[in-house]
Formats: C-alpha cells, sequence, structure tokens
C-alpha cells in the first residue's frame, strides 16, 4: 500500500486531468530526436502524472532545441505525444524566448540595453514591432505543441529570460507603455498569455505560466512583487508553476547539496495562500516524504521532482508499491545532470548511468548472465559497491571485501563535511541494495594474494581507490617536492576529515588546494568550523575551476566561504612551507608572498592503490579495475564505470 495517498489523488489543470501530483518541471537535457522521446517515455513509465518539455525558443531570434517557429516540429512532437499518453502522462511543453541571454546570436533581444551576467553581449531594447512579433510567435508556438499532440504549454516568465526581464523593475529600464510602473511592466506578459489563448483555444489543451519566487537580481523581483504578478495572472491561467534564481545568481536555478531541502518554500508560501489556480513548486525536494508533507499542508497542489527523477525515473511506480527504500537517491551535487549539461552538452546522472541514455541504456541490468562466476570484490566505496549490486542482480556470486570498518570508501569522508551530507546517501542504498541481493560483506579486511587463491574467485574487481601522497608532490613543480611539506604542522585532507593523527588544529590556516575540486572546498569548511581564519591557495583560478561549470556544483559553496573568516588566492603554487607561514608565488614570474599558516592542509593527486592489482596480473589472476583505482577522482566516473564492467561480465 502506498505511504503517500494525497500524492497519487488526481488533480484538474484547466480542461487537462493529470493522475497525480509527482510532476517534473522543464530543465535542460541537451537531448534531441529519439533521445529526448526516451528519456522523458522512461519518466510516463515510472508513473509521473505531468512532464514539461524543456524551454525552447519561440522566434528565431532566440532559437534553441526544437524549431517552435517552424511546422517541421510537429513530426517529433506527435512521436513524444504517441510515447508517453500510453503510460498515462501528460505531456507539456516550456515557450520561452531567452532575452539578454541569447549569447549565440549575432544580436540579443530584450526589455532594456541591460547585459545578462553571463551572456556577454549588450542586448537590444526591442521596439513595439519586435514586441508584437515574439507575442505572436508564442502563439503560433503553442498552436503547433497542441497539434502536435500534447496536453499544454508553461509560459517561461521567470529564470532571467525574456518575460522576466520585461517584469523585472531592475531589468526594464523603458519609459513606455511597457516599462515603468508595474501594470506597464505586466503588459508583455499579459499579451503573451492572450496570443496563446487566442491560438490554442480553451478545451482540452492547458495553459501554465512559470513565475519567479525570488529571483535574486538586486532591485528586482521579490516574493511580494511576484506574489503580486501572480495574483495578476491567476484567473487567466490553468496553473502556477513557481521557480527561484536568474543569472545573478545562478546556483539557485538548480540549488545543490549546500542549499536546504525544499530551499524555496518560504518564499513559496507568499505567493501560493493566495492563488486559486493550482500550484507547482520545485526546490530539492528529494523525497516522496517530503512532497506528501508539501501537499498535504496546502503549500502547492503538485510537487516537482525533476533531480530526484534523473536518478531514478521509477520513483513513483517504487513508492506507490511501498518499495520506497528501492528509490536510487540523489546526491544533489549536480555534477552529473546541470554539470555535464553545460560543460558536454548532455544531461547526465552521477547515480543513474541510464540517464540522457535510454534509447540505448537500461537503468538496471536485464537479464541474468548466460554463465554465472564467483567475483571478488576488493573495496567498498561507490565503485566497488555498485559493481557488486549490478553483478549480483545478473546472477554471479559476488563476496566484497572493504578494509575499513565501514563501507563507503571515500564518500564516507566528503558527506562528513559540511553541506556534503547527501553524498553518504548513494553509498548508505547501494549498502542495503548489496545485502538484499546476498552479496557477502567482510569489513575490516585486507586482501593479499593468499586470500584471493582461498576464496577461489573466478575474477577480482580491484576498486581500492586512492590515498594521499606523502611525497610533498605538486603540479606546478613536477620534479621537486614542496620544501617543509613534512613539517610537523603540515596535513592532508584525510588527515582533517578524522583519517590521520591530527589533533590540533591552530589559526591561521592555510589550504592548498592543486586539483580545483570540492575536497580543498570541505577541507576548508572544516577548518572554519573549528574557529580558524582560512586562506585557500590554489594552483587553479577559481574556488572549484576544475569541477563541472562551477556556478551550479560550487556557487553555494563560494558564498558559504566567503561569508566566513576566508580569503581566496588563486594561480599560485607553493614556494616553501615554514613553521609559521607559508610562500606562494606564480609559476614562470618572480612574484612571491607569505602568509601567516600555523596549520597547512595540502589537497592534491592521490596515489592509486593498485599494488594488489599489479601483483595478482603477475600470477595470472584476471583482474578489473573500477574507480577512481583508475586514475580519475569522481563518484560519478566511479559509479558510472563500475556499473559499465558489471555489464559485461
Amino acid at each position: 500500500m502506498a505511504l503517500y495517498d494525497n500524492l497519487f489523488e488526481p488533480i484538474d489543470v484547466g480542461g487537462v486531468t493529470i493522475k497525480n501530483r509527482i510532476v517534473r518541471s522543464p530543465h535542460g537535457t541537451g537531448l534531441q530526436g529519439e533521445a529526448l522521446i526516451a528519456y522523458h517515455e522512461a519518466r510516463a513509465r515510472g508513473g509521473v502524472g505531468m512532464s514539461t518539455v524543456e524551454a525552447t525558443g519561440v522566434h528565431p531570434s532566440a532559437p534553441s532545441g526544437i524549431r517552435l517557429f517552424s511546422d517541421d516540429c510537429l513530426p517529433l512532437l506527435e512521436q513524444l505525444s504517441s510515447r508517453v499518453h500510453p503510460h498515462g502522462m501528460k505531456m507539456f511543453h516550456q515557450l520561452y524566448h531567452s532575452g539578454a541571454s541569447s549569447g549565440m546570436m549575432p544580436e540579443a533581444w530584450s526589455a532594456s540595453a541591460v547585459p545578462n551576467p553571463m551572456g556577454g553581449s549588450m542586448p537590444i531594447a526591442m521596439t513595439k514591432t519586435m514586441i508584437d512579433d515574439v507575442v505572436g510567435a508564442f502563439g503560433d508556438a503553442a498552436r503547433r505543441v497542441r497539434d502536435g499532440g500534447l496536453d499544454g504549454v508553461d509560459i517561461h516568465a521567470s529564470s532571467g529570460y525574456l518575460i522576466h526581464e520585461f517584469l523585472s523593475p531592475a531589468l526594464n529600464k523603458r519609459t513606455d507603455e511597457y516599462g515603468g510602473s508595474f501594470d506597464n511592466r505586466m503588459r508583455f506578459l499579459l499579451e503573451v498569455i492572450a496570443s496563446v489563448r487566442d491560438a490554442v483555444g480553451e478545451a482540452d489543451f492547458a495553459v501554465g505560466v512559470r513565475l519567479p519566487n525570488e529571483d535574486y537580481v538586486p532591485g528586482g523581483l521579490t516574493a511580494e512583487l511576484n506574489a503580486k504578478i501572480a495574483q495578476s495572472v491567476d484567473d487567466l491561467v490553468d496553473y502556477v508553476s513557481l521557480h527561484m534564481g536568474a543569472y545573478w545568481r545562478f546556483h539557485k536555478l538548480i540549488a545543490p547539496a549546500d542549499d536546504p531541502l525544499g530551499v524555496e518554500m518560504p518564499a513559496n508560501k507568499v505567493i501560493t495562500p493566495e492563488l486559486k489556480s493550482p500550484t507547482i513548486v520545485v526546490g530539492r525536494i528529494m523525497t516522496m516524504d517530503h512532497a506528501s508533507h508539501i501537499v498535504g499542508s496546502g503549500e502547492a497542489d503538485m510537487v516537482s521532482m525533476v533531480r530526484a527523477l534523473i536518478a531514478d525515473p521509477e520513483l513513483v511506480n517504487k513508492a506507490r508499491r511501498g518499495e520506497e527504500h528501492k528509490i536510487r537517491p540523489c546526491t544533489g551535487s549536480n555534477m552529473g545532470c546541470v554539470g555535464q549539461l553545460m560543460t558536454a552538452g548532455r544531461l547526465s546522472c552521477v547515480v543513474n548511468i541510464a540517464a540522457g541514455k535510454e534509447e540505448a541504456v537500461t537503468h538496471d541490468p536485464q537479464g541474468l548472465t548466460d554463465t554465472t562466476k564467483k567475483l571478488l570484490v576488493v573495496g567498498g566505496g561507490p565503485a566497488g559497491l555498485e559493481f557488486a549490486r549490478t553483478a549480483a542482480m545478473r546472477g554471479h556470486d559476488v563476496e566484497l571485501h572493504e578494509a575499513m570498518k565501514v563501507l563507503g570508501g571515500q564518500v564516507v569522508m566528503a558527506a562528513g563535511a559540511p553541506g556534503r551530507s547527501d553524498l553518504g546517501a548513494i553509498t548508505s542504498w547501494l549498502a542495503d541494495e548489496i545485502d538484499a541481493l546476498g552479496v557477502k560483506v567482510r569489513l575490516n579486511s585486507m586482501v593479499d594474494e593468499e586470500m584471493v587463491e582461498q576464496i577461489g574467485a573466478d575474477e577480482v574487481i580491484l576498486a581500492t581507490g586512492t590515498t594521499p601522497r606523502s611525497d610533498g608532490f605538486q603540479l606546478s613543480t613536477p620534479a621537486a617536492p614542496i620544501p617543509g611539506y613534512d613539517l610537523p604542522h603540515v596535513y592532508s585532507s584525510w588527515d582533517l576529515f578524522g583519517f590521520g593523527d591530527i589533533t590540533n588544529i591552530e589559526g591561521p590556516a592555510v589550504v592548498f588546494d592543486d586539483t580545483g575540486s570540492f575536497e580543498a572546498i570541505s577541507a576548508a569548511d572544516v577548518l572554519l568550523q573549528a574557529g580558524v581564519p582560512v586562506t585557500m591557495v590554489s594552483r587553479v583560478d577559481a574556488i572549484g575551476q576544475n569541477l563541472p561549470f562551477p556556478p551550479v556544483t560550487t556557487g553555494s559553496a563560494r558564498e558559504r566561504l566567503m561569508s566566513s573568516d576566508f580569503d581566496f588566492v588563486g594561480g599560485h603554487y607553493l614556494r616553501a612551507i615554514n613553521p609559521q607561514e607559508v610562500e606562494v608565488g606564480v609559476l614562470f614570474t618572480e612574484r612571491s608572498r607569505r602568509l601567516a599558516a600555523r596549520t597547512v592542509v595540502l589537497v592534491g593527486y592521490n596515489e592509486p592503490n593498485r599494488e594488489l592489482g599489479e601483483r595478482l596480473a603477475a600470477t595470472g589472476v584476471t583482474t578489473h579495475l573500477v574507480g577512481d583505482v583508475r586514475g580519475r577522482n569522481s563518484i560519478m566516473t566511479a559509479i558510472h564505470g563500475a556499473a559499465a564492467v558489471a555489464r559485461t561480465i
């Protein structure tokens, strides 16, 4: 029996009935054609009530994704609707114009000549002719969506895009009938809604609007102003969807794990109580329990769980069957979804290897192996756990040995840092999964060649990870160690995270970041919690620079650090460590400066633990390397690589 019956009640949105309250608001995927259809179809199969295709440009001045400004889009829309409707999911499409952020076009159009902070170009303040053209294009695009068999449209008036730019007192500097007063700033949105309504009619096709709740543009739209906007359109639309953020504070658009669960709800509570239309909310709502509370308390009528459904498209069905413990959890890091979208151009997921590849890859392995093998997994971090789960599901006899007293590997350390606890959800879930699958687990077990022989495994999977180097290596000076690296007040991040012998943290502290990863951020967080001032010195130029798309992966952490007794020195290396200070410099220059440091934490490149694998290979034992032991330091590559190997053995 389902635990959350209120989430499985249908709701009418205009002339469209949505079968439950779990929906997917629009988000970028970078997918096209069959890949896009398969992505949405997987969530439809998984029980989602409604899903919305990502924001798509309605006008040639700002094209994106599907060409909604041409009838060429109709065959794809027809295929999409025909594939998702048999599963009972309603399919909407978000309509937008990207406004000042249309950086790839020869010119960007906006309400006023105010550039987008990430767009890089000065937009043109739209003329009345341009405005009328775009207003008409919204209606034409909506008609095509209807003719393609979809169930509704979502008018995007949030996230700092064109309609938002007209609504905002900070971004709209116009002096004509589209600027100045509240009513004038509303005019463009009202004309767009009217154009869409005229184009699609009223019956069996829903028209919703996505509005900001807080946009974090200085001088922009507050929750109180957005409540007034929402009330002004309440009678004109079939639902109101709320979403936080704009490009001035980009990470609020896709709040990372540093932000609290339900981060947008305080702003939503200012807006939703006064609305008659059904409401949709989003923002780090990761569990069905949380979603049920939001609906049950009347804070919203529908809950969008985008990243949770990227991680597990079967979330709704599993919850309905009373199998919530089977839901693969999202870690909230943004490394796989928006991080990969913004760097590789295609959505992925840290924990779900099939995300964005549903046309070719299944979420879980399908079918049993033809030849059952006895497999020994050495290492119980995310790679070892993922391999063990996948191999056991395929019917192999799996035994896992972990040298520590707990499973989880480096995730145990990472999850213990401030703002990072969500990371531990995936290894805890994997541990429960392999237990249910009957995988034999041995903790506090150091594996050597003799043990491998005793176990009699057909193949060995080495998931032994990495350990910090102790030779003073830094990438800037690979031929020589850092002078003073062996002084007693110099530690590795592992020492700081509780896996070493650090006994006394004295300030001021210096964290040296050689990798541009989150490890140095977490080290700084721990030191700041201990009450000492921290300076991060980094080989790279920005905090977390080598992570996927730092604005959404480290933006919140950067704000947290900069709000503390913290300073950052980028583009430097360590010239020397002394008992009371460090000397830092800029490579290939004479620049040098000294920073007081009573505690120094080195975050560098770890050493892969390959010794056992090398010895086993020499004896002819078939050995596979998965996870960080391969030389990468990423939970995403660990999980994806391990699952890929397990599906081939």
